[in-house]
Formats: C-alpha cells, sequence, structure tokens
C-alpha cells in the first residue's frame, strides 16, 4: 500500500465497487456522474484499483449494447483518455490489451469531432507506451483508419495532428514502414515528423531512417520534403531528437545522388554542433556523416573548417572527435589539398605539444599516421620538426599513442628523403614490433590478390566443354 495516498487503500476498494454497482444498477445520469468523479480523481488513487475499472470502461464503449447511452459513451471516453496518461505508461498497456483498441477503431469514422479527439488522445498513448499495442492496431486494420482519415478532405487539423502523432508510434514497426511505401504514403510519414509534439516529431524521424534504409523508399522520402523536416529537427530538437534527426538524414545522404541536397540545406555546421555535444553516439553520427558529404570538394572545405575551429577550441572531448574525423579523412586524395590550406598538420602537432589528453594524442597522432602514408604531406611533417616529435612518443604513452606514433615513423623511414633522419628510432622496440606487423600485413594483402587474379585467370580460361 502507498503510505503517501490520502485515504485507506481499503476505501478505494470500497470505492471500486461502489462504481461498479453505481455502473451494473444505476440510471444514465449517476452512470455519467460516476464515471465522470473517477475521471476527475484518477490520479489520487492507486494504479491496481484503476487497472480493475478498466473492462468496465471498455464493455461501455460497446454501442450495440442497449444500456450504452451517448452521454455513457463519452464520458467513459474520457476516463479511459484520462487513465491513458497514468501509471508510467502501465494503463495505457492495459487499456491497450483489453477490447478498447477495437472499440475505439470502430467509433473513430462516425463520430464528431469532439469525441474523436478523445479517442485519438486515449488511442495515441495506448500506442505510445507499448510495441505490442502497436500490432495490435496494426493487425486490426487500424493502419487503414488512420490513414483513410489523414487523407480525408474534411480532416480538421486539431484531429490531423493526433492522427500523425499516432502514425509516427505505428510507423516504428517494419510492417507499416513497408505498407506507407506501399499505400504511397511516405508525404503522412514526413508530415508527421514536422508538427506535434517534439517526442512524436522524434519517433517519426527515427522511422524516416529507418525507412530510408530502404534504396527505393528514399527517392519518395526526398520529393515529400524530408530533408528540410530533419534539417528542422536537428536545427531544434534537443539532444536526442538532433541525434535521432542526425542519424535519419546521414541514410538519406549515404546515397549518392542526395548527397549534394543534403549539404545544401545548410547541414554542416549542425553536425558540428552535433559533434561538440557530450553524447557518444551524436559524435559518432557526425564524424559518419562528414565522412559521407566529404565526398564532394565544396563540403570537405567546409567540413575541414569546422573542424579546425574545433580543434582550436578548449574542450578535450570535441577536440578528439574533430581530430578523429580528420584521421578519416585523411584517406581521401582529395581532401589532402584541403588539409594543406588550413594548416591542419601544423595545428596537429600543435596539439600533440599542448595537449596532455590521452584520447586527444590518440587522435591526433592516428591522424598524423594516416596523413604519413602520401610523400607531400611527410615533408610537410619533416619541415614542422615532426619527426622528433613522434620519436619522443615511442617512450610514456598509452599503447595506441605509441603504435599510431611509430606507423607514422614506418612510413617517414621508408621515404628515401627522409629514412636517415630516424636513426634515433630504428632500435626501439615499439618501432621494430609496427615495423614487422605492417611488412606481415602488406605481404596477406599481396597474397590476397594474387588469389584473386589467379581466380580471374582460371574463370577466364576454364573450358565448359572440358568438363
Amino acid at each position: 500500500m502507498d503510505q503517501s495516498l490520502p485515504q485507506e487503500y481499503s476505501d478505494w476498494v470500497l470505492a471500486l465497487h461502489q462504481f461498479e454497482n453505481i455502473i451494473a444498477t444505476s440510471s444514465e445520469a449517476m452512470q455519467v456522474q460516476s464515471i465522470l468523479k473517477l475521471s476527475h480523481m484518477s490520479n489520487l488513487a492507486p494504479v491496481s484499483i484503476l487497472v480493475s475499472t478498466v473492462p468496465t470502461l471498455v464493455d461501455l464503449l460497446d454501442t450495440s449494447s442497449a444500456t450504452t447511452t451517448d452521454a455513457v459513451l463519452k464520458a467513459s471516453v474520457y476516463c479511459l483518455k484520462c487513465l491513458s496518461y497514468l501509471g508510467d505508461g502501465k494503463l495505457a498497456v492495459t487499456i491497450g490489451q483489453s477490447r478498447a483498441i477495437h472499440r475505439i477503431l470502430c467509433l473513430l469514422p462516425q463520430s464528431e469531432v469532439g469525441l474523436q479527439k478523445v479517442l485519438l488522445k486515449c488511442l495515441r498513448n495506448i500506442v505510445a507506451f507499448d510495441g505490442p499495442n502497436r500490432v495490435n492496431v496494426v493487425r486490426i486494420g487500424g493502419l487503414k483508419v488512420i490513414v483513410d482519415m489523414l487523407n480525408s478532405n474534411s480532416c480538421p487539423d486539431s484531429v490531423r495532428t493526433l492522427l500523425l502523432d499516432i502514425l509516427s508510434a505505428l510507423a516504428l514497426l517494419r510492417e507499416v514502414r513497408r505498407s506507407v511505401f506501399n499505400l504511397r504514403a511516405v508525404r503522412l510519414l514526413v508530415e508527421s515528423c514536422k508538427v506535434g509534439k517534439m517526442v512524436s516529431r522524434a519517433r517519426a524521424a527515427q522511422a524516416i531512417g529507418l525507412l530510408g534504409l530502404v534504396k527505393r523508399a528514399r527517392r519518395d522520402l526526398v520529393n515529400s520534403g524530408a530533408i528540410q523536416v530533419l534539417v528542422d529537427l536537428l536545427r531544434d530538437g534537443d539532444v536526442s531528437t538532433k541525434i535521432v534527426a542526425g542519424n535519419a538524414l546521414g541514410v538519406i545522404s549515404s546515397h549518392v545522388d542526395y548527397i549534394r541536397p543534403v549539404a545544401e540545406h545548410g547541414v554542416i555546421p549542425l553536425y558540428a554542433e552535433l559533434l561538440q555535444e557530450q553524447e557518444p553516439l551524436g559524435k559518432e553520427i557526425a564524424e559518419d556523416v562528414f565522412c559521407i558529404l566529404a565526398v564532394i570538394d565544396d563540403n570537405a572545405v567546409t567540413i575541414v573548417e569546422h573542424l579546425v575551429m574545433i580543434m582550436r577550441g578548449n574542450d578535450n572531448e570535441s577536440v578528439a572527435a574533430a581530430a578523429d574525423v580528420v584521421w578519416d579523412l585523411s584517406s581521401y586524395k582529395h581532401v589532402l589539398p584541403v588539409i594543406h590550406s588550413f594548416g591542419v598538420i601544423s595545428l596537429l602537432f600543435e596539439l600533440l605539444r599542448t595537449s596532455d589528453d590521452s584520447d586527444v594524442r590518440e587522435k591526433v597522432c592516428g591522424a598524423i599516421a594516416q596523413l604519413s602514408y602520401n610523400e607531400a604531406e611527410r615533408v610537410v611533417i619533416a619541415d614542422l620538426e615532426g619527426i622528433s616529435v613522434l620519436i619522443s612518443m615511442l617512450e610514456d604513452e598509452s599503447e595506441e599513442v605509441k603504435d599510431n606514433a611509430a606507423q607514422a615513423l614506418v612510413y617517414i623511414y621508408e621515404d628515401p628523403l627522409l629514412c636517415d633522419r630516424l636513426s634515433g628510432a630504428l632500435r626501439n622496440p615499439v618501432f621494430l614490433r609496427v615495423q614487422e606487423r605492417m611488412a606481415q600485413t602488406r605481404a596477406a594483402e599481396l597474397r590476397l590478390a594474387e588469389s584473386v587474379r589467379q581466380m580471374t585467370v582460371d574463370e577466364l580460361t576454364w573450358n565448359p566443354a572440358l568438363g
């Protein structure tokens, strides 16, 4: 028993019995009065008592029953709507597991707007809190009811917003997303990402991202305006919403046809902000999307510009995340001139000299190792007296930092113009270990390439007639 309740639990049990008796034996006026009293006091009652009232209230939604009048029906719907908000979702689950979903769906099309709004608020809570309830709504044809109402020319805005809330929750189911695509209702899903409460819009964004994984659905999403509504969420949402929207935009941009349209909506500064959020998932999504957008030269310039600004800041987590993106982009040949023009290599060594954060040092050193693969970048490193810095990092650092520094030094050692400047590293065990590992990796890659070539030759020279 909850000691914080204003009355003893036994009093609530007695009140429940009185409620059930009034519903079973009293006049319409008494029934309505009792149901409305339950609605108004529901936030005070124990959840277990409220759960016990659900079957009685659901029975009153049966319009085929001679005892259910219009006034009792409306009061019961209102009470169920009130209950559906309570118990941290438990009441919504209980209502959904009763016969309420079927009866709500039957009532919706024939009800006047006021009753529709109450019915939809109850249904919205039922599907928002519970996955199995979503499945039940779809199984008994609820998706078609929702879509048909949305496609109706007579659907008022207040009802439409509630319908879109429900659609966004249902669309978390794969079968619903498939139906949304097949019913050519993608525009409705995109619309649900544009209106309503932020939690509902975030659900819609998540559904858009999942639907966007299907290549043939991306075009419909883009043509329906998905890019703009996701950008709005990425700009205006809270952190969790930004992560969901950013991920969905990343899914859409992963198709080469949509890289430029996504970037043209001004997303790069927004992803730079996401990269600086405290949520690791947000940083990971921003990094992945930057790697996609940077395929286009103009995007690469803007991205590197923002990365440089972040790396000049004081937040170690953001600096490390930006350096990690530089590490990725350093493997793009067309990005290397951009990296040079912004003085990124000099900035990386400045960070190595000044930062004592282990993650920053690891990511920075990894970027330098990747850059060291290229001749022009090795020259810049040497001119910045970076070789001695890298040699010094073979001692008193984390294993990751040592390995990254050693990898950069191996690339430099293999450059005939620079190899004589590594005498201080040649006997270092970390350098020798990494050098051997890189040699083994290259040998394995050569064997694999040779095997593939031989397979190709065998296929070309095989004569089927010889069996």
